[in-house]
């Protein structure tokens, strides 16, 4: 046990449990003063960085595709002729199910009717056109831009941990080339690696918040148990059973797997819902929505409605309340999913790399919404359904459940409905308490040690429990997004990272033209160090 203590980084360690404890204690102390603190920093944050978030998001997709056609692309992850570490449809699987777990079983059929109430451009509710901007917002949300914004740190996380075989996997080793080695080992290395872990932290307990909700629903659905916090407890705990289970078994056992097994599953529900749904219907409104964001593509990256609020013209708080947002909860998640997505990628070119998370991970959440999605529109539209009465006088699981309760053979749909929400939701954690532990130890060979994983997974469980018997849960999930706000900066010095030193790198090669390059010669003392120099770039 001391040889393993050993290999805790203990200010890491030590510094993200106290800086959960200083947050947590006071929102379970003072719940409603806690809460209204911080919706001010939450309202604050989107008001003001707007402009920043919406240019980090259109700055990661361009950035993205500069660095896969560039040479950097080129740059093999792993030792020269080394093979891809996972099959593609389980590296998919397993990048899917960790950056989207359970949100998109919520959002997906539902989303549309938030949009369809209040759309973007000041335009009015209720109306075709409104419907028009409903049934595509969702997929541009959840599209390349979101990945873009998981990949900026897997990039060059993935390189140091792949190519320069830096067995630390944690977002400060990643800045080694932009603030210099000796200040990765100091005050604001640790730093990083503490926000880091609190952001992740509570973007879990945001999952949980998501996820409790909508378990809780389909076991009332399904066996008539009360809608309550005991249910949903039970519910966190059969969740926590699994993914520490899994979690022990390591990545390729656990996360595979479970992974794998989601993926089945998801494909089971949607193409039962194509089939026996409106058909046409959904695939028609899924070409017009791509075509409506193809089109408008550099204006719903870019909308502020920055005349809301002036003269005559509404302030509806769209950008702030949706986009805005959304940005800033994939950046909060983003060092999490990015350390993640790195960490399976090896044997792969970073275009690989990037080009297969932007492709499968938009496909993936494209296809939830293009048919639950779809198919709640078409209930709406066609009166079979009231959709938005009952989102907005019952909940969000109610609304979702009444959705699949009105397909055919709906007990057996709500079924795998509810099974593959407890899977998502294993498997997201498992992914989470994998990196957290991972994040703490000075060198990971292989896997994080198994007390060290299994720790994190009673933590993460723990907390949000906790909350949800004497605290406010959202208030954290906000927290965790006010926490992420510093990694706006942090993710263009993580873009100049990855730049800087592959290009050094490159330099010293002798077959940079290549295909596929192998990164081989490296010099005796790296650049960012104290005996090294960057005269060489």
């Amino acid at each position: 046990m001391k040889a393993s203590l050993k290999l805790i980084d203990k200010p890491t360690f030590i510094g993200s449990l106290a800086l959960l404890l200083l947050v947590t204690i006071p929102l379970i102390i003072w719940p409603v003063e806690g809460a209204n603190w911080v919706k001010l920093a939450r309202d604050f944050v989107v008001t003001h960085f707007g402009v920043a978030y919406l240019l980090l998001g259109i700055g990661a997709f361009i950035f993205m595709l500069y660095v896969s056609f560039s040479d950097i692309g080129k740059i093999q992850l792993g030792d020269p002729g080394s093979k891809p570490e996972f099959k593609t449809t389980s590296w998919a699987s397993m990048l899917f199910c960790a950056g989207i777990g359970v949100g998109i079983m919520v959002w997906a059929p539902i989303e549309w009717a938030y949009y369809y109430q209040s759309p973007p451009f000041l335009l009015e509710g209720g109306t075709a056109d409104a419907m028009k901007w409903a049934a595509a917002y969702g997929i541009f949300h959840w599209g390349p831009l979101a990945w873009s914004i998981y990949l900026v740190p897997a990039l060059p996380i993935a390189y140091f941990y792949h190519v320069r075989k830096n067995r630390a996997l944690k977002l400060s080793e990643a800045l080694a080339p932009v603030i210099g080695q000796k200040n990765v080992k100091r005050f604001w290395g640790k730093l990083v690696d503490i926000l880091f872990i609190f952001g992740m932290l509570g973007g879990g307990a945001t999952t949980l918040g998501l996820g409790a909700p909508l378990l809780n629903e389909g076991l009332h659905q399904l066996f008539g148990f009360e809608r309550n916090i005991t249910v949903q407890i039970f519910v966190l705990m059969l969740c926590t059973a699994i993914f520490g289970a899994s979690a022990y078994s390591g990545i390729k056992k656990g996360i595979q797997t479970l992974s794998n097994f989601n993926l089945f599953l998801a494909l089971i529900l949607l193409i039962y819902v194509l089939l026996v749904g409106p058909t046409v219907f959904m695939a028609e409104t899924a070409l017009s929505s791509v075509a409506v964001i193809i089109e408008n593509f550099f204006t719903m990256s870019t909308y502020l409605e920055p005349f809301g609020g002036l003269n005559e013209f509404k302030d509806t708080d769209f950008p702030q309340d949706w986009t805005i947002f959304y940005w800033a909860w994939w950046l909060a998640f983003a060092p999490t999913i990015g350390l993640f997505i790195a960490r399976i990628s090896q044997g792969r070119t970073l275009k690989n790399m990037i080009l297969g998370s932007l492709s499968y991970g938009t496909l993936g959440c494209a296809l939830f919404f293009m048919i639950l999605g779809n198919y709640g529109i078409h209930l709406q539209l066609s009166g079979e359904l009231d959709v938005v009465r009952i989102l907005n006088t019952d909940s969000q699981s109610a609304a979702v459940f009444a959705i699949l309760g009105s397909l055919p053979m709906s007990t057996v749909v709500i079924a795998l409905y509810t099974v593959l929400a407890i899977v998502f939701l294993s498997t997201t954690f498992d992914s989470i308490s994998y990196i957290l532990a991972s994040v703490v130890q000075t060198e990971v060979e292989d896997e994080p040690m198994r007390w060290n994983r299994l720790f994190w997974a009673g933590t993460l469980s723990f907390l949000p429990v906790t909350l949800l018997f004497f605290g406010d849960l959202k208030t954290l999930q906000t927290a965790s997004i006010i926490a992420g706000a510093p990694l706006i900066i942090i993710s263009v010095m993580l873009c100049v990272s990855i730049f800087r030193v592959a290009r050094y790198d490159l330099k010293r090669q002798d077959d940079a033209t290549q295909p596929n390059i192998d990164i081989k010669n490296f010099p005796q003392h790296d650049p960012w160090t104290k005996d090294g120099s960057w005269k060489n770039t």
